[in-house]
């Protein structure tokens, strides 16, 4: 493999600049501790045994990031798809899902807001007022269990204060981005703390519909309303409350028959959210030996995707294929086999979770003090119900899917010497999904499925860990819903991935300089892949897509990641990650309308051999901090089911900010340079102009975004 030289060479050309500024030691500033709290317990992210990646409200502020998808290249190989106005599906070395239509989806990367199960719902994963985001990369077999298959993703929101303190924000930007939050926060009674965070942000989106001569076919308009709080019962006793309100009203029309930002589509479609979720948690020092924790969240979510089928605008004759109104149709192509039909999936998720955990103390350690315990209970219940309003359907598609779980899980973790600790983790997990649909398909099954871990670390000084893990993920099998598919098609089963893992991890030069380095190695064994083919309705007719998840025997996943933070003086700081990733199918053939095609020894979809993101913060004094930022991707096939692939990007952000004594102001730049960066592609075909040949199509990330924002603290 040779890597491409723009995106490798600016990536030097950074580092380059950045190292000339060390000053000795003695003038570097330590780095800040970062604690991760999507453990069993709440650890230091240089001391946790895996690959995770922790970015903090700074990072968050320096990008000016609004959603999670703006955030991702932070860490080293997480890629994200899109396919709609915000990107919902993330991959983690090579491994997740892109889209989900009519069938019902099993994610491999989970999503979590403040202890809620938001997976599949990354539309609402909105970065207002949040204290980090946490990416855990690997399978999470233990803690999380299914939908954890490649890694989890944590957002964590920030907590009530006891003092009062508020915040009012505001942004400005091109493509009429508006913006506004507030933040109230501090205590309103006796041992109880709350904080209120509200925020809006609308933008009339990048794209220029050519027929309805609008701007705005492609806008943002999401709002979050979040309450939380804080308790004291008394002094073993904490109780904690969220309550999450997204209201994401999206427009979505991104794709064009010229590949340009210059839509034709006459029935623009939409990507809306709206979910109302709770958590709450109690935790309670029960025994000298134990603490308790009891968490229990729901979350009643309903969503709007649709979309422009052909891409284009105009009335056609079937019958002849010529434009009903002249001056109306596509380039005014008369006799150009038009066709109109739009595509519409309306969805209500209910989901309930309850998690009851024992963590030992260090009074509660087993086998002469050596072994820290967690044990916990696990019951969820999901409910989804579709329905599909499509065009070439003559009867409106509905289906119903319920999923119930029910799991044990524990985790030891023995410190063999004063240098070497050994844990080791288990989860029994019985999974149980019934769907059924308005065409009379339908499937009952019963899993017992069981992932875990062991892992070792080992000390070789104060500021150094090694460590090296197996781990074992799982992710349910499920069923394919299109009638016309083969019955040796309709079910497919189980993935599980086993996860060798080696890292280093380091705290040099008095902490001003951390890095983290791991090593992988993934053995997937019936990999879920996603196979889909056009099958035309008949001139004038469109196209129809089958799309059905089928297993590849076994597939490889690996690479190495590096991330690295450095307070290079006292004004200037550097951040780096990157990563390196190579996958394949090893065994892998699957049918077609056109016939059985071999996927053997190809490279895995959204799977970039490359990804790195620099970032240069210099702090210039009287509160003015200059902030520079590049980011890069390889190119990565679209998709299991075809040979189309994005192209290798680099972008550069940057950001101006003064602080004052109670406020900051700043100007930022995001995609600088204007690069055309591919978010989803497919292949096949749905231009009139050229008899539907086959061709390549894609969608674009955000282009240059300039803008204003500020905040007034109180």
């Amino acid at each position: 493999m040779s890597f491409r030289k723009t995106p490798l060479s600016l990536a030097v050309l950074t580092m380059a600049v950045a190292i000339p500024a060390h000053a000795d030691s003695a003038s570097q500033v330590p780095t800040e501790e970062v604690i991760v709290t999507a453990d069993f317990r709440q650890t230091d992210v240089q001391s946790i045994a895996e690959a995770t990646t922790v970015v903090g409200a700074a990072a968050i502020e320096q990008r000016s990031a609004d959603h999670l998808e703006s955030l991702l290249a932070l860490a080293p190989n997480v890629n994200f798809s899109s396919g709609a106005s915000r990107g919902r599906y993330f991959q983690i070395r090579g491994i997740g899902e892109r889209s989900q239509f009519i069938d019902p989806v099993n994610p491999s990367v989970g999503l979590r807001v403040d202890g809620i199960d938001m997976t599949g719902l990354g539309g609402g994963a909105g970065l207002f007022d949040v204290q980090q985001v946490e990416v855990l990369r690997g399978p999470q077999g233990t803690r999380f269990g299914a939908n954890a298959l490649a890694g989890m993703i944590n957002i964590e929101s920030n907590d009530p204060t006891a003092d009062f303190e508020g915040m009012v924000s505001g942004k400005l930007g091109n493509y009429n981005t508006k913006a506004l939050g507030v933040v109230v926060s501090g205590e309103v009674g006796p041992g109880l703390n709350m904080r209120l965070s509200a925020h809006q942000n609308r933008s009339d989106g990048y794209i220029h519909n050519a027929y309805s001569g609008r701007d705005d076919t492609n806008n943002i308009d999401e709002q979050l309303l979040r309450l939380k709080g804080n308790l004291e019962l008394d002094e073993r006793n904490t109780l904690a409350f969220t309550g999450l309100y997204i209201d994401v009203d999206n427009g979505y029309d991104g794709f064009s028959l010229d590949n340009t930002r210059t839509t034709y589509s006459n029935y623009p479609g939409q990507d809306k959210q709206n979910t109302h979720a709770a958590a709450l948690t109690w935790t309670s020092e029960v025994s000298a030996a134990f603490d308790l924790r009891v968490h229990a969240s729901g979350s009643n979510s309903k969503t709007d995707y649709g979309f422009d089928e052909d891409w284009a605008y105009g009335e056609y004759d079937d019958s002849t294929g010529t434009c009903v109104t002249p001056g109306t149709c596509l380039a005014n192509q008369e006799g150009a086999w038009g066709y109109s039909s739009t595509d519409q999936y309306l969805r209500e998720y209910r989901r309930r979770e309850l998690d009851v955990r024992l963590t030992s103390t260090a009074a509660g350690r087993l086998f002469a003090d050596s072994t820290d315990w967690a044990v916990g209970v696990y019951s969820m219940t999901r409910a989804e119900d579709m329905t599909r309003f499509y065009t070439w359907n003559a009867d409106t598609f509905y289906s119903d899917l319920n999923t119930e779980s029910k799991a044990v899980y524990g985790e030891l973790s023995v410190q063999a010497s004063n240098d070497l600790t050994v844990t080791t983790g288990l989860r029994r997990e019985q999974w149980h999904t019934d769907y059924d649909d308005s065409n009379a398909i339908a499937n009952d099954r019963t899993e017992d499925l069981w992932g875990g871990k062991i892992a070792l670390e080992y000390l070789l000084n104060d500021n150094q860990l090694v460590y090296a893990s197996l781990a074992r993920g799982y992710k349910a099998g499920g069923v394919n819903t299109d009638p016309d598919i083969s019955e040796d098609n309709r079910t497919f089963d189980t993935e599980f991935n086993n996860a060798l893992e080696a890292g280093l991890k380091s705290s040099l030069l008095n902490d001003a300089l951390q890095t983290r380095v791991a090593a992988f190695f993934i053995q997937r064994k019936n990999q879920q892949v996603k196979s889909s083919y056009a099958v035309s309705n008949g001139a004038g007719q469109g196209f129809t897509f089958q799309d059905y998840l089928a297993n590849a025997a076994e597939g490889q996943n690996y690479g190495l990641e590096l991330e690295t933070e450095w307070a290079l003086t006292e004004q200037l700081n550097w951040m780096f990650s990157g990563g390196w990733l190579q996958t394949k199918f090893i065994d892998y053939q699957y049918d077609t309308a056109d016939g059985n095609f071999s996927m053997n020894g190809r490279e895995q979809a959204q799977a970039p051999a490359y990804s790195f993101a620099n970032s240069l913060t210099y702090a210039v004094g009287n509160g003015l901090t200059l902030v520079l930022e590049n980011e890069a991707k390889d190119s990565f096939y679209f998709s299991d089911s075809h040979y189309e692939e994005s192209r290798a990007y680099v972008m550069w952000h940057a950001r101006v900010a003064y602080d004052g004594s109670n406020y900051q102001l700043a100007l930022y730049g995001r995609n600088l340079t204007d690069v055309d960066q591919e978010v989803r592609g497919f292949h096949f075909g749905n231009d009139p102009r050229d008899g539907y040949a086959n061709e390549r199509w894609v969608q674009y990330g955000d282009p240059r975004l300039i803008g204003v924002e500020g905040k007034f603290y109180f």
